[in-house]
């Protein structure tokens, strides 16, 4: 089989999935994206990017409740899996590697 690879879009909406939790869903990762990193993202393709994630078993979905302010409609709400805990843990151990060729970005006290 061969090794899974996410892009830089792909490992941004799976780490909000991650941290958002209970709160990962369209509407609130665009708005941590806005936010947090000062990136724009069309809701079109932040839900393509979650399907995606969903259809590569790195997180699964489920319908919340219906609310007044959505006009009745059901958020569906994203949870990360084990195996999407693991490609983060993967991609950030091998991104810290990476770093620490960068002489420019090594820090005092570091290895």
């Amino acid at each position: 089989m061969a090794k899974e690879y996410l892009g830089e879009f792909e490992e941004l909406i799976l780490t909000l999935v991650a941290a958002l939790q209970e709160d990962a869903y369209g509407a609130a990762i665009a708005e941590e994206l806005e936010t947090r990193i000062k990136r724009e993202a069309n809701l079109s393709a932040i839900h393509v990017t979650l399907y995606r994630l969903e259809d590569k078993g790195f997180i699964k979905s489920a319908f919340g409740g219906a609310t007044t302010e959505r006009g009745g409609r059901r958020k569906r709400i994203y949870t990360i899996t084990n195996a999407g805990l693991a490609m983060l843990k993967a991609m950030k151990e091998s991104r810290v590697e990476l770093w620490k060729l960068v002489p420019q970005l090594k820090m005092i006290g570091s290895n």
